[in-house]
């Protein structure tokens, strides 16, 4: 019989699942023992002067990593979007300066710059600068822009990286970004320009047929269009599409459709953003993976969660 560490298929080398036995090796037992003992040390100093883009994961708060989980706690000021729950803000220390710098369509916000110019003012009056973003700061959430303006000014920074919503949130409705009967690659796109329109710069007809799945974020209002233009550059009607709602949140909703309903079912079952738009084949895991929705009739979990839809 094979041994339990050997994988011949998967060509992967034995590794030890313990420490060799006998009196030579009690030493080295004993060290490797210690070492299983002592906890991860995410406890890095969070210097005064230094500003850490942070990702807060797409809102439940137990998906923060433990990384952003010691910013949270060890910040003086914290610069939050509108995509951080209310469930992580309430884990901020009372004594944080919270200020909010969220961007949403149709309504005034603060320009790109000026939400830079803060990072860098209040990091140069030596205050610890937690930038915290929905989602991964690196995955259309501008952290890279931010982080050269910071580079470029001399301040000192830290990326800490969050579950996106495009992977992490769609799981919570049972939705794969990949499985190998289905998909080789997933291409991940956010729907709008600049001028908040239906971004100029995507080569939609190239989309429609290149990728066998697509993730869209940012993409609810627009979704007419962009099924309009996916069908139009050979994307088939009926290919299957899932939009999820408030992923990860007590008020997620999901519905599953076709790439040619989509916009008019999203609309009958009172869908809005933020939501997550998936088109793919691979959405029709969703009948067997919905792992939430048996969740929300058990126990506390019930009283949080809502059935996620059809």
């Amino acid at each position: 019989m094979t041994e339990a560490t050997e994988n011949p298929r998967d060509n992967v080398a034995k590794l030890p699942l313990a420490p060799s036995q006998g009196p030579a090796s009690q030493a080295a037992a004993e060290n490797w023992r210690a070492r299983r003992r002592q906890p991860f040390d995410f406890h890095l100093p969070f210097h005064s002067g230094w500003v850490w883009l942070t990702g807060a994961g797409p809102g439940d708060p137990g998906l923060l990593t433990l990384h952003a989980w010691h910013a949270i706690q060890g910040a003086d000021i914290i610069y939050y979007d509108a995509l951080v729950s209310e469930a992580i803000l309430e884990q901020v220390p009372d004594a944080t300066n919270l200020v909010y710098v969220g961007k949403r369509g149709g309504v005034a916000s603060p320009k790109q710059a000026e939400i830079t110019g803060h990072l860098i003012t209040s990091a140069n009056a030596g205050h610890r600068v937690l930038r915290l973003k929905g989602g991964d700061p690196f995955v259309f959430g501008r952290g890279a822009e931010e982080a050269q303006e910071l580079n470029a000014a001399g301040i000192p920074f830290r990326i800490i990286p969050g579950v996106s919503a495009g992977i992490g949130g769609i799981a919570y409705a049972g939705i794969p970004v990949t499985h190998r009967d289905f998909n080789q690659g997933v291409t991940l796109i956010t729907a709008h320009g600049a001028d908040g329109e239906l971004s100029t710069r995507v080569d939609w007809n190239a989309l429609a047929t290149s990728t066998p799945v697509l993730v869209i974020y940012m993409g609810f209002r627009l979704l007419e269009k962009i099924t309009a233009r996916l069908i139009a550059g050979g994307r088939a009607a009926n290919t299957p599409v899932g939009i999820v709602c408030n992923a990860t949140m007590p008020e997620q909703r999901t519905i599953t459709t076709t790439l040619g309903n989509a916009a008019t079912d999203a609309t009958a079952a009172g869908l809005g953003s933020p939501a997550m738009i998936v088109v793919g084949d691979i959405v029709t895991l969703r009948e067997e993976l919905d792992w939430l929705t048996p969740l929300t009739e058990l126990g506390p979990y019930a009283r949080s969660h809502v059935a996620t839809g059809t």
